[in-house]
């Protein structure tokens, strides 16, 4: 297990040197030009009908993280209506999507796009807003991309709440190939992200199960070894490992199963923790503390731990791009959206995505948009979900739609932009696949 001082030593290393992030000023580089913006433009407005109809149905029939069979179908649906074919059950994942247009030779940018519903509160994450953008931009650039040259994907990712689809994704080699990627994410108010972006967490499952023995727990208690005892130390070492994190961590948990009644003395109990942390070595060195603890209780109370790390695959890191990011923020800024001024250094969420991994992968944004609530009603809260089919939701996703196909249109049109989305990416520290 890691020093957790060589942990914070290399923590404060990193973030002791100034940012990377260019400032906010425009970007400098000529993209595919005014003629290939207006005509995006006009290509999401026209599309403006279909896309609300998507993201209206999505809400009505949301399915969760691998279930979502009518989901990907209705995305489907609406590209062949517009000639596209899409392959639904790509990549081996029977809800992922992929369709291609433009030429194999050149740049290949992908468009994300997600539509997985939270269980019991619907499409209260917007995913069904991010499918509509992610259709539309796909859309809207395909024209352009066909003319101007490169190749343009579209990849329905299923499972982003409970089941990491885009690491399952890259693992089938669904991004070889692929030289960069965005998609955009709603949130609650009206304002964009900072033109630098967001970083996130990453995030790593811990599934733990204590085997006891089970006794009376009033006639012979002296005969049982007790799991719940295990569960309940494991869950109060983990509390006090709290206060001796780094700001960039989090830890929490639950007990998933205590037990049948309390006159047995618990043979099972079972926990499950999220392990979360802002960079890869700090998110394995807390994962190792946890495990470490977990393991402790169970030589407390006399039991067996039967520990599991990564039921559901790690959600790395998010680290976006912002020289590409400036090209959507300037796309947005023509539509008379305009981002923030950004801080010194990036803002870290404590949420995490799978979009981490694709970050970490390959050059990609994930830039982020208020549907016009009320800024106390934010992702993952039911009434988030009603906001998400309001005018103003639909207002932002046609932006959204035109920001991110500007910006892969810019992407692959722009050789100069190409190489400084590139350097960029190799400054911050370049490829890191989990695993490798």
């Amino acid at each position: 297990m890691s020093d957790p001082r060589d942990v914070y030593l290399a923590y404060q290393q990193r973030n002791a040197r100034p940012s990377a992030a260019p400032d906010d000023a425009p970007s400098g580089f000529a993209g595919a030009g005014a003629a290939a913006a207006d005509e995006i433009g006009g290509a999401v407005d026209a599309l403006r009908p279909e896309l609300q109809a998507l993201a209206v149905s999505l809400f009505e029939e949301p399915e969760i993280g691998f279930a979502e069979h009518r989901s990907v179908r209705k995305l489907a649906a609406l590209l062949e209506r517009h000639g596209v074919r899409a392959e639904v059950g790509a990549f081996g994942l029977d809800t992922a999507l992929r369709a291609t247009v433009g030429s194999g030779d050149g740049p290949h940018f992908a468009v994300i796009a997600e539509y997985d519903a939270l269980p019991g509160i619907g499409q209260a994450c917007g995913h069904n807003i991010i499918a509509g953008i992610g259709v539309g931009a796909f859309l809207a650039a395909a024209p352009v991309v066909e003319r101007l040259g490169g190749r343009l994907s579209l990849i329905g990712t299923p499972a982003e709440e409970n089941g990491g689809g885009k690491e399952h994704i890259i693992r089938a080699g669904g991004f070889d190939g692929v030289d960069a990627a965005g998609m955009v994410h709603p949130g609650g108010g009206s304002a964009l992200s900072p033109v630098a972006g967001e970083r996130s967490t990453g995030v790593r499952r811990v599934a733990v199960t204590y085997r006891g023995r089970a006794a009376h727990a009033a006639g012979a208690p002296w005969l049982g070894l007790n799991a719940l005892d295990a569960v309940v130390t494991a869950y109060q070492s983990v509390a006090q490992l709290r206060q001796h994190i780094l700001p960039i961590d989090r830890v929490h948990g639950i007990i998933t199963d205590g037990g049948a009644a309390p006159n047995i003395v618990p043979e099972r109990a079972s926990a499950l923790f999220y392990v979360r942390s802002g960079e890869i070595d700090t998110l394995r060195a807390l994962t190792d503390r946890v495990v470490a603890a977990l393991e402790g209780a169970a030589l407390a109370t006399g039991t067996a731990a039967e520990i599991e790390v990564d039921p559901v695959p790690p959600y790395l890191p998010l680290e976006p791009n912002v020289a590409l990011t400036k090209r959507w923020a300037a796309a947005l800024a023509a539509r008379g959206r305009v981002a923030p001024p950004s801080p010194p250094v990036p803002v870290l969420s404590g949420a995490s995505t799978d979009m981490g991994n694709v970050t970490q992968l390959i050059p990609a944004i994930h830039p982020s948009i208020g549907l016009g609530g009320p800024e106390d009603v934010q992702p993952h809260n039911a009434v988030f979900a009603e906001w998400s089919v309001r005018a103003a939701a639909f207002d932002a996703m046609a932006d959204a739609a035109f920001g991110l196909a500007c910006a892969a249109a810019d992407y692959l049109a722009d050789a100069e932009l190409r190489a400084a989305v590139a350097e960029e990416f190799v400054a911050r520290g370049g490829r890191y696949r989990w695993g490798e």
